[in-house]
């Protein structure tokens, strides 16, 4: 039943993965065609690859180390499934916008519906929480370690990259996002 269990969950996950890229492809020509402008393009292979390492370490350390369902996993469950609601919310809002890559639209309006009303940076937010969720789900306490770690210096590039982007190509990212934190829920009446 575990090994079952296990590849469902797998499986969704990689598909889900594969759903999204289809998705940052399809908006990455639509908003290159509007002439957007690509940020850090050089990190972005970096990112993918710590994407599958941990896909990929994931499934290596339940196979061969033989890891169990946690007996938290209702919980963990739980958690797992308001993250992807949270990402679908997010990629949502965003809507032609969203992108795995940093794709900046010269002089857009920033989003500022669904949750990024509330955080700067709900998708890495949600992004954070699966490399805990996904791996403590069968007892996978090396990845989830590791890949927290590596994760943790990725958006330190990442982050700082992005909001700079966005700081110089759009109308109104500082004072807006200013108001906002990056990882956890601001809540607050907008300013006019």
């Amino acid at each position: 039943m575990r090994k079952l269990i296990f590849a469902l969950f797998y499986a969704f996950i990689v598909t889900q993965r594969v759903v999204e890229l289809g998705i940052a492809k399809r908006n990455e020509q639509w908003i290159l065609a509007k002439g957007a402008k690509e940020y850090g393009k050089g990190h972005y292979k970096y990112m993918v690859s710590l994407h599958v390492a941990f896909l990929t370490c994931f499934l290596l350390e339940v196979i061969l180390l033989e890891r169990t369902l946690s007996p938290f996993w209702p919980v963990i469950l739980t958690l797992f499934i308001v993250t992807q609601s949270l990402r679908l919310w997010a990629i949502q809002s965003l809507g032609r916008y969203w992108n795995t890559k940093v794709l900046i639209l010269p002089d857009a309006s920033i989003v500022k519906a669904g949750p990024y009303k509330f955080l700067r940076h709900p998708n890495y937010t949600i992004v954070v929480l699966e490399f805990l969720l996904i791996p403590l789900m069968f007892h996978a306490f090396y990845t989830a370690v590791l890949f927290t770690i590596l994760n943790a210096w990725m958006l330190s590039v990442r982050i700082p990259l992005e909001e700079r982007a966005l700081a110089d190509m759009t109308a109104n990212y500082a004072s807006y996002m200013g108001e906002r934190n990056r990882f956890s829920p601001t809540f607050q009446k907008e300013s006019e």
